[in-house]
């Protein structure tokens, strides 16, 4: 198993790689035989967080929800290395009309069919897949503070919440003493700034959160994969990338990771990460791979460090 470098994740006590593996993949563009070889090249090569949710991938066709986490499930019996990774799920987002929200009978519910997927007794991470404006926030936290008393989470945290949400669901845990949010897993890359950077890594930052955030390529553009009109072929999102970052300004980013990534003989995906992973209020981006080779270029951005020139000229880059 590869050493790696590891941070505290806010102050749940837990130490994670730089990296955050998002568990999107299994059971939609990776069979159960794939995801069992990528799930133990990920212990091996030190990305041994693993982030997916229940609703992971209900999207696919013939899916409906709970397969990532059958899969995981499936490679911690036979595998046996529950305790080699840091495991977090989600819930919140809707499974079907009635499997939906955060009130407090249906995280019960929803908790007890992720740890049966899951075939563990625990959660490392369970976080709120998005905000639920309907049930008060002192009903969910207390539902999920009960959850960690009971040892079935060990931390929450938030996803997909506005700054203001997330800062009175903080205040809500310290006035009636319960669990609080310890981590936030926003949207947030190199060309997707301003949601974070404006608001909420204040918050995140003041309370001590851990950040993981997700869409840390921009679904593969910051890769260098998409750097024309014609490259929307190359993947079935590919259309939908090249809408909306093939601008003068994503050019400017892709020009810029060029630079750095020829300077240190490392390919553009490498730098994108590593300007992540450099800024102070990250904890671990996620990150998926669908391949062996795409995860040893997964693993070197951890290993890759910027100077702040570099830093510099990618935040520059971005404006």
């Amino acid at each position: 198993m590869s050493q790696v470098e590891t941070r505290q994740l806010g102050d749940t006590g837990m130490q994670v790689p730089l990296l955050t593996f998002g568990g999107n993949v299994f059971g939609w563009t990776l069979d159960q035989e794939q995801s069992f070889s990528l799930l133990d090249a990920l212990v091996e090569k030190g990305l041994w967080f693993i982030d997916t949710a229940d609703v992971y991938s209900r999207w696919a066709p013939g899916n409906k929800g709970g397969e990532s986490e059958t899969i995981i499930g499936n490679w911690l019996k036979k595998s046996g290395k529950r305790d080699r990774i840091v495991l977090a799920t989600k819930v919140g987002m809707e499974l079907s009309p009635e499997k939906t929200g955060l009130k407090p009978q249906y995280i019960r519910q929803a908790v007890e069919d992720s740890l049966r997927r899951l075939q563990t007794d625990y959660i490392d991470l369970y976080q709120a897949h998005r905000d639920d404006e309907e049930t008060p926030l002192a009903e969910t936290l207390a539902a999920f503070d009960s959850l960690i008393r009971e040892g079935k989470v060990r931390a929450i945290g938030a996803s997909n919440y506005s700054a203001p949400r997330l800062q009175e669901a903080l205040a809500v845990s310290a006035e009636n003493g319960l669990a609080r949010y310890a981590t936030l897993q926003p949207e947030y890359n190199l060309y997707d700034r301003e949601g974070y950077e404006s608001a909420l890594e204040a918050v995140a930052t003041a309370h001590g959160l851990g950040v993981i955030n997700y869409y840390s390529l921009a679904s593969g553009f910051l890769s260098g994969k998409y750097r024309s009109a014609a490259d929307a072929n190359k993947s079935a999102r590919g259309q939908g990338v090249v809408e909306k970052y093939l601008n003068p300004r994503g050019l400017n980013i892709l020009a810029a990771l060029d630079e750095i990534s020829h300077a240190h003989s490392v390919t553009p995906t490498q730098v994108a990460l590593a300007w992540q992973i450099a800024r102070p209020s990250i904890t671990a981006p996620i990150v998926s791979a669908t391949s062996l080779a795409q995860l040893d270029d997964l693993t070197g951005a951890m290993r890759l460090r910027l100077t702040s020139q570099e830093i510099e000229t990618l935040a520059q880059a971005s404006q």
